[in-house]
């Protein structure tokens, strides 16, 4: 191997862990012990969409979510069930549907309020979520 190619590879091996380095210190653990908390919930486990901790914030955690005030909850839940699709709002198994979201959002909710570092939570809209499924947002 030529001085060139060992003083390339040398310099981008530097530049891949300077890398690794920032990126291993930028993590927030608290944020990964959340998430593994979530993931674990048999009632989080069980439905169909995965409520994650983006970041926590001056004891703020901000969680995503498949519904806001710009996305209906019918929407996603049309996307998250496609059995519901056409199904009046009223209809039974969209009540059903409507009800268990507002449980199992409220159970995201509690788990990561249980933490000791978090007095509050705040909700994100999960645009790419939505958007990998075909959902447009409303304006």
């Amino acid at each position: 191997m030529d001085s060139f190619t060992r003083r390339y590879l040398y310099l981008l091996g530097v530049v891949l862990l300077v890398v690794l380095v920032m990126w291993l210190t930028g993590r927030d653990g608290r944020v990964a012990e959340l998430n593994a908390q979530l993931a674990q919930d048999p009632l989080l486990a069980d439905y169909p969409y995965e409520f994650r901790v983006l970041e926590i914030e001056n004891r703020v955690a901000i969680i995503n979510s498949p519904r806001s005030a710009r996305m209906s909850v019918m929407h996603f839940l049309y996307a998250a069930f496609p059995e519901l699709q056409g199904k009046d709002v009223q209809h039974p198994d969209m009540v059903a549907a409507q009800e268990r979201l507002a449980r199992v959002q409220a159970r995201a909710a509690s788990v990561v309020e249980g933490h000791p570092e978090v007095d509050r939570v705040r909700w994100e809209l999960d645009e790419r979520w939505l958007a990998e499924r075909g959902v447009t947002l409303q304006p």
